[in-house]
């Protein structure tokens, strides 16, 4: 590290408890794993030591299935670059980036029609550790303040039909549960203006898998109302925001929008869809039939191997016509202890492939089951590819850039 980031005032009590923290995770901790990025997880789990260390192990675990530390290499697909609008246009009062997204531009159907769901989520995963890391380095300047971001929603004329559709709103709430696992306390205020009457509705949903100190930082503003300028003008320079939402900055074209200081996003075009149900692939798929009122169970054991040598549990499948119920628990074998991994829950796999995988433990069996107990009148056509995959081969490597596939399960 450069130098010290300074913390927020805590008490002696909490700063025990931070210097019990250091300890407890010494085994993993690297040297950008300052006292305030430990803050944040014992702050997330309000002082309780042992959830905090629980949360973060989960979350470092989950930067390894998703080769976060070489993410900057992938290649991310043109969908992705060129129509996910966001822009990081500056910084406010205290050094922290600030993120504008004009988010009616946000064409959820057409990128899903491009990229699997793993991507998408991947790649709002690399924008945040840029994010993240650009904070980081304004710390080293401005002190702690910066490590927090300030993000911007324009929500003008948003199609919100088109999250009636379910993988977009699986996907979205899937990402929010990631990013609840994984980046706690990274937010430090979120402005949504131009909110349309239904946003309310889809909110009060998002907001479940939301933390309570995270919602506090949420600010929605409906349509005609300006009340939001004081609030965030109070600590972003108006020179360093876009002209177009109350600021003076300019690109260097002269366009208020700025918009060649971001990606704007947009409606994409058709020609970079991909019909996933027809994608190549080098797996072996087995296709076979559920029957009505019944249930397909497959069984995996990872045995006892060494910590270097974990195993991870990664499913791609598609149901024809209709959908299926889809869940993993886990039996340990030496304790006998039953864990549910996936919950059982109904999978529009119709609709979009299901693609996942989940770190596994040693000892322990898996089973995976496809439930179609619940239909009395339809068997359920299945095509699937269930498999342990060796994080020491390529398996990562080759789930985060060659499969274009693999939705993340988000444990609870």
């Amino acid at each position: 590290m450069s130098g010290p980031v300074t913390l927020p005032e805590i008490t002696d009590e909490q700063r025990n408890t931070l210097e019990q923290f250091r300890t407890v995770m010494a085994d993993v901790l690297v040297p950008t794993h300052d006292d305030y990025f430990l803050l944040r997880w014992l702050r997330a789990r309000k002082w309780n030591l042992e959830a905090a260390e629980k949360m973060l192990r989960a979350s470092l675990k989950t930067r390894g299935t998703w080769n976060v530390d070489h993410i900057e290499s992938w290649d991310v697909p043109k969908a992705l670059r060129e129509y996910m609008p966001y822009g990081l246009i500056g910084n406010d009062n205290d050094g922290s980036p600030v993120i504008v997204c004009p988010f009616y531009n946000f064409d959820i159907w057409g990128i899903l029609h491009c990229v699997t769901r793993f991507e998408f989520q991947k790649y709002l995963v690399l924008l945040l550790e840029r994010f993240m890391n650009k904070a980081y380095e304004q710390s080293l300047k401005h002190g702690w303040q910066a490590r927090q971001l300030v993000v911007f929603f324009d929500m003008q004329d948003v199609n919100l039909k088109q999250y009636a559709w379910r993988p977009a709103a699986e996907c979205i709430i899937s990402t929010v549960k990631q990013y609840e696992a994984n980046y706690p306390e990274l937010l430090k205020q979120c402005y949504i203006i131009n909110a349309p009457k239904l946003f309310t509705v889809a909110f009060n949903i998002v907001k479940k898998f939301l933390d309570e100190a995270t919602t506090s930082k949420i600010h929605i503003h409906k349509v005609g109302t300006d009340k939001w300028k004081q609030a965030l003008f109070s600590h972003v320079d108006p020179k360093v925001f876009p002209k177009s939402w109350g600021g003076q900055l300019v690109d260097e074209f002269g366009d208020p929008q700025c918009k060649s200081k971001m990606v704007w996003g947009g409606k994409v075009p058709e020609d970079l869809f991909v019909d996933q149900s027809n994608q190549q692939s080098d797996k072996d798929f087995t296709e076979t039939t559920v029957a009505k009122g019944d249930k397909l169970k497959l069984e995996f054991f990872v045995s006892p191997q060494p910590k270097e040598q974990q195993h991870l549990l990664s499913w791609d499948f598609r149901t024809f016509d209709h959908d299926i119920k889809f869940g993993i628990y886990s039996v340990d074998k030496k304790t006998g202890e039953k864990r549910s991994e996936v919950a059982l829950g109904t999978v529009f796999s119709n609709e979009m492939d299901e693609i996942g995988f989940i770190s596994t433990r040693p000892n322990t069996t898996y089973t995976v089951v496809f439930d179609n107990s619940a239909s009395y009148l339809r068997s359920k056509k299945l095509r699937y590819w269930v498999s342990l995959i060796s994080d020491e081969e390529e398996g990562i490597t080759e789930l985060t850039t060659q499969m274009e596939s693999t939705q993340l399960a988000t444990q609870q």
